[in-house]
């Protein structure tokens, strides 16, 4: 039987184990904030922002940004029909209304053109959601927010290390949110980061972080406001600290593995590869394989071929509006016909050279016309 390779799996040293006891056996009493602050400003200084916020997840740093740009009921929202589902469970939780439009063809992220058109009077923001790693057209979506003054905001859970015209994800939008879940390039196990430029969105968020608790308050134990509890442990960020330390290295081998993929897979010229386009470095969280429609290849039988070879991938995202909690939207043409013949690749950091070679076997054998 031939060794597992699994999807994904973090990577873990001892700088972080150290970091981690050390919160556990000191971290608590004057002591309990002080890896969250190393680990906001870190990750502010790495981003180029001002403001950062460590939260319990993306959801929580998405759910708190919305809530301080007053979306509500009666609100529209508009994002990419492609995209996990805690892109649009916050806006439902406030009472707002997603809008699902089309994806491009080559990042698989929001269409600006559709986006555009979707705008009405009830618009209150544009999610740009950066899927897998691959940027969404800021330039042309910040445009059109500054048009309509309409909020662009960006959900860069899956995009750190991802960068365009030197500016990195999430840090272009009216706020960014960032996930630090196991399977991220950067993982403190559980965890997200909300980061803006904009002092009072941030003032509001960090208000809204602690039970409506606003900072200057002086009373103990009194809300300004109703607010949420979507803080991060200390232990959680002292392993960000640690992998903030190993951040430049982190983001390095996840480009080296899709470069790796690329190479061999993209030899092929029906098999295309998550994009770099002119300007841009891709952070390479997921590498993703997505086979022309006229290849006849399915998703199932993709993930057939790599149980036999005793290997994990991951299936593309379903479009959320096939979900049973939404209305179909099947207009939205590429959302609804990539996920059927596109499949995620195992991108850990330690895969070795043979194991990636037993990956690309498979995507090889797959792709023969």
């Amino acid at each position: 039987m031939k060794s597992r390779i699994y999807y994904t799996k973090p990577s873990i040293t001892e700088l972080e184990v150290a970091y981690a006891t050390d919160a556990a056996r000191n971290g608590w009493g004057d002591c309990c904030y002080e890896y969250i602050t190393r680990f906001e400003e870190a990750f502010k200084a790495h981003l180029g922002v001002t403001y950062a916020i460590a939260t319990s997840s993306c959801t929580g740093a998405l759910h708190m940004g919305l809530a301080a740009l007053g979306v509500g009921p009666g609100d529209e929202v508009i994002l990419a029909d492609t995209n996990w589902i805690a892109t649009a469970a916050p806006i439902v939780h406030l009472g707002a209304k997603p809008v699902f439009v089309d994806i491009l063809s080559d990042s698989w992220c929001i269409d600006p053109a559709l986006a555009a058109a979707a705008i009405t009077p009830c618009t209150k923001a544009i999610i740009a959601v950066h899927l897998y790693g691959n940027l969404c057209e800021m330039d042309r979506l910040l445009a059109i927010g500054t048009t309509h003054g309409i909020p662009i905001i960006e959900d860069a859970a899956e995009a750190i290390g991802s960068v365009s015209d030197g500016r990195r994800a999430g840090s272009m939008g009216a706020f960014g949110s960032f996930s630090f879940h196991g399977t991220k390039t950067l993982t403190t196990g559980e965890g997200g980061m909300f980061v803006t430029n904009d002092a009072a969105l941030y003032e509001t968020v960090l208000t809204l972080s602690n039970h409506g608790r606003a900072r200057g308050q002086t009373k103990q134990f009194w809300p300004d406001m109703l607010g949420f509890k979507y803080k991060m442990s200390n232990i959680q960020a002292a392993i960000g600290c640690a992998q903030m330390e190993r951040v430049d290295e982190l983001i390095k081998r996840k480009r080296e593995i899709l470069r790796y993929y690329r190479d061999r897979i993209e030899r092929t010229p029906w098999v295309k590869m998550n994009p770099e386009q002119a300007g841009t470095v891709n952070g390479a969280w997921m590498p993703t394989a997505v086979f022309d429609a006229e290849t006849g290849m399915t998703c199932e039988s993709l993930q057939e071929a790599f149980v036999a070879e005793n290997i994990d991938a991951r299936p593309f995202f379903h479009p959320l509006s096939s979900l049973s909690m939404f209305e179909d939207q099947p207009q939205n043409r590429l959302a609804w016909g990539i996920p059927g013949r596109a499949i995620n690749l195992p991108s850990y950091a330690d895969l070795t050279v043979t194991e990636l070679g037993r990956v690309s076997d498979v995507v090889h054998h797959q792709s023969r016309p």
